[in-house]
């Protein structure tokens, strides 16, 4: 099960095949009496963003009852687990433990629930309220990077750390009358378990709070959350975290045995973040990547190398243990390449990307088209971009193809050229932070480092050009495939996570080696590109160096 703008129940055999799903969307199905748009409310004179708790509740029992409608057999349901938005928190009052053990099968969750929190909202993701919190974070440890090295990140808005430390400084009512704090993925597992569940492995390096070297909440940073004196009471708070991601958490609660007709042996075992979620969605090697092409862009890999950076985000890996969860977010990714598709000759034909498609090909690497021409640089954020933190803008610069003589170019070089140079500009962001990770590919040693093989989803994946793009851009050893596991790769991650740990032989059989023999790869995935170039990848290597000086005069001058 996933939830974001919506719920999303799959249902899948030891087989993988996924054989029930069903589906609740907050703004379709609960927007007359919630008020919600995109599943949330806000409040734009402080920043916050924030779920009615409530909502979620009722989507359970709704979700529920769907898969019962669409003839799911319910009894046959032997593991449970999911994900839940990363980062968004729900705060329990004192009611929560002895309700969520006693619930009546015969009346509904909302019935018995809705006086069981402190806070009856849960702040979202999109909460930007917390700056002087994050400035609080950034400096606690000495500086931003200390931060990163201890907790995987800096401190972000969305972060739960940061979300805490404001709730105990706003609304200290709230905070003084919580007894547990749970995120969104802990929160659906404790409705399904009848006990507050504990917080995930990889789900917790999403806080700001987790010393991930040391697998223990971090002592200094609680203190900054909750005061010196405080620190024992927002241990009980966030509770023990269990350090096997497949463990089970125990039954099933008896209300959903006798209310929809659930096994009482049916386990629950952790529930994880969306993005842990998603890299479980396929069997995922190290030096494999995923590239989420939506609205805003995601990179994600699973690695064994912990190199944390204040520009990306280090996770445990929600299965793997000494593995990691590299992640790279950018607002600007779909939105600015249909700024420029926008400004070119509109396409013919029922393809509004034909023409993008055609400059893109047409454009040699960089716009290098004959000796002693120069290689174009762009930066294109329509929003305020994350990574770098800049403020909206368009950037163009040139270099020599070696990388040097940077230059800044006030010319508007045409939509034509930006329309390659734009996608070059989102592959090489990812390039150059994920660089220190890869390594040659196995088995092949004369080959540059780099990814061994790139996943596309989302929808730039069904792009050829772009395809294209990354590939010479980003390598690929073994090429660049388009992944298509339906509408909700972190819902199909999470089913995968309940079935390897109800069926893993023991502790020691890996996510990757129990689904990696059940995936069906010939039904997932498709090849889309060579992947890598011998000749281009070393050309783009060259500028690499020259995309990080162009960022960083960037950042100089929107700080100044």
């Amino acid at each position: 099960m996933s939830s974001g703008p919506l719920y999303l129940a799959i249902v899948i055999e030891s087989d993988l095949k996924v054989v029930s799903e069903a589906k609740v969307d907050f703004d379709a199905d609960f927007a007359a009496k919630y008020k919600v748009v995109k599943g949330v409310l806000a409040n734009e004179d402080e920043g916050e963003v924030y779920a009615p708790v409530a909502m979620w509740v009722e989507a359970v029992e709704l979700v529920l009852n769907r898969l019962k409608d669409n003839g799911c057999a319910i009894k046959n349901i032997k593991g449970i687990s999911g994900s839940g938005q990363q980062h968004s928190s729900v705060y329990w009052n004192k009611h929560a433990e002895p309700t969520l053990k006693q619930l009546d099968g015969k009346k509904t969750l909302i019935e018995q629930l809705s006086h069981v929190f402190a806070y009856e909202f849960a702040p979202n993701w999109q909460d930007h309220s917390t700056q002087s919190e994050c400035d609080l974070f950034d400096a606690h440890l000495g500086t931003r990077e200390q931060l990163a090295e201890v907790t995987g990140s800096a401190a972000h808005h969305r972060f739960t750390g940061t979300q805490i430390l404001r709730m105990r400084r706003r609304r200290p009512e709230v905070y003084n009358s919580s007894t547990r704090i749970s995120l969104a993925s802990s929160f659906l597992a404790s409705v399904f378990l009848g006990a507050i569940a504990p917080i995930d492995i990889s789900d917790v390096t999403g806080m700001n709070l987790w010393d991930i070297a040391s697998e223990k909440w971090n002592e200094k940073l609680l203190e900054l959350t909750a005061t010196k004196e405080g620190v024992a009471e927002l241990y009980k708070k966030l509770g023990d975290v269990p350090i096997d991601g497949g463990k089970s958490l125990g039954s099933i609660s008896p209300y959903f045995v006798e209310r929809f007709g659930f096994s009482p042996d049916c386990q629950i075992a952790p529930f994880t973040g969306d993005n842990p979620a998603t890299i479980l969605s396929l069997p995922l090697r190290p030096l494999d990547a995923i590239v989420s092409l939506g609205t805003s862009s995601t990179f994600l890999m699973n690695t064994p190398h912990y190199k944390p950076d204040p520009s990306y985000h280090f996770m445990n890996h929600p299965t793997n243990k000494n593995h990691f969860m590299f992640m790279l977010c950018y607002k600007n990714g779909g939105l600015a390449r249909e700024k420029v598709r926008d400004r070119l000759t509109k396409s013919p034909g029922p393809d509004p990307w034909a023409n993008f498609n055609k400059k893109v090909l047409e454009t040699p690497p960089l716009d290098i088209r004959k000796e002693g021409d120069k290689a174009k640089l762009g930066l294109y954020f329509p929003l305020p971009e994350i990574v770098p933190n800049v403020q909206a803008g368009t950037w163009r610069y040139t270099c020599n193809p070696d990388g040097s003589d940077l230059a800044e170019t006030p010319s508007d070089w045409g939509a034509d050229v930006d329309a390659r140079i734009i996608v070059e500009s989102q592959a090489l962001s990812m390039r150059l932070r994920s660089h220190g990770l890869v390594r040659s590919p196995p088995g092949r040693p004369e080959l540059p480092a780099q990814p061994r093989r790139i996943y596309l989803v989302g929808g730039g994946s069904l792009n050829p050009a772009i395809a294209r793009v990354f590939g010479d851009v980003l390598g690929g050893a073994d090429g660049v495939y388009r992944l298509d596991v339906g509408g909700n790769a972190c819902a199909l991650g999470g089913a995968y996570k309940a079935l390897w740990a109800l069926e893993r032989r023991d502790e020691g059989e890996s996510f990757d080696e129990l689904i990696g023999r059940r995936w069906r790869e010939d039904e997932a995935i498709q090849k889309v590109d060579d992947g890598f170039r011998d000749g281009v990848f070393q050309r783009y290597g060259n500028v690499v160096p020259a995309f990080e000086a162009m960022e960083k005069r960037t950042l100089a001058v929107a700080h100044n």
